[in-house]
């Protein structure tokens, strides 16, 4: 598999919290100043921080700075890798090996 197990959790990680998953619900509308999702969130500027880093790493989110704020947006590209990955996981292949049963019964 091209990509690590370490790099697909990463991006399910980032998806995993219910901060991070209104964060994205915000952003889905576009580009987001850091001071109107403190506002919304109700959370901490470290705590901002913490879950905006998260998705940066996972690629998911970039942000701009200007000024003294950052601006931040979905990353296209790192969005539809992340669709990419969780289809990757949940899709049924076939293997060509018969199943074997695994149980005497």
């Amino acid at each position: 598999m091209a990509t690590t197990y370490r790099e697909i959790s990463r991006v399910f990680k980032a998806l995993g919290d219910e901060n991070r998953l209104q964060i994205l619900e915000m952003l889905r509308t576009g580009e987001k100043c850091a001071c109107k999702l403190l506002d919304e969130l109700h959370i901490t500027q470290s705590t901002l921080s913490h879950h905006m880093k998260i998705l940066c790493d996972a690629e998911i989110v970039v942000g701009r700075k200007d000024g003294k704020w950052v601006h931040y947006s979905i990353d296209e590209a790192g969005a539809e890798r992340a669709q990419m990955l969780l289809r990757q996981q949940l899709t049924v292949t076939e293997s060509g090996e018969q199943t074997e049963k695994c149980c005497d019964t």
